[in-house]
């Protein structure tokens, strides 16, 4: 299946290891994907596609998602929310909470999804891991069989999305907006 992304915006955040074990659990992978190649390089995390079409050159760059790694505290329950300071001899009871990485796919589709060659399956990938994402949204305008489509997925749950185009004509039909190139005291004759 040919497609193509247009536009794409995730502000996407899950656990790293929800992200491999999608990743180890042998996931619904499109055709023109043979496997997904995980690397991490300091606090970047980088999922290669690997083509299952031998004729795609080597040394041609697939399409690959670029997620940031975070380190936060995530608390088993709820910390109190500050109120009056209490200032008794009792000593505060500790929450049981525990440091979890997280990938963090933010950003618009250069950001995100890299690379031209494989990109609309990876996209498909994509959707399956904003799938199982609990913080933020992934929305994009994607082209497949000729066919415009819209995507937004909320917090894990796929939402009605559509396409609108909009005339925006600029304020000044005249063309007076912009710099005069040929009437500038700035460039010399």
């Amino acid at each position: 299946m040919s497609g193509r992304v247009y536009r794409l915006h995730s502000t996407l955040e899950l656990p790293l290891e929800d992200v491999e074990a999608f990743l180890n659990g042998d996931p619904d992978l499109p055709t023109e994907i043979e496997s997904i190649e995980l690397t991490r390089r300091n606090n970047t995390l980088i999922l290669k596609a690997v083509a299952a079409d031998d004729s795609l050159s080597k040394y041609t760059p697939t399409a690959q998602l670029k997620a940031s790694v975070t380190e936060n505290r995530v608390y088993e329950e709820e910390p109190p929310r500050g109120g009056n300071p209490r200032w008794t001899d009792e000593e505060e009871e500790e929450i049981p909470s525990e440091l979890v990485e997280f990938a963090c796919f933010k950003g618009d589709r250069e950001t995100v999804l890299q690379n031209t060659a494989l990109q609309y399956p990876m996209f498909r990938v994509f959707r399956q891991i904003a799938l199982l994402a609990e913080k933020g949204t992934l929305t994009a305008i994607t082209e497949a069989n000729e066919e415009l489509s819209a995507h937004r997925i909320v917090e894990g749950e796929e939402r009605p999305a559509t396409i609108e185009v909009v005339e925006n004509p600029s304020q000044n039909e005249n063309g007076s907006g912009g710099v005069d190139w040929r009437d500038n005291k700035f460039i010399s004759d």
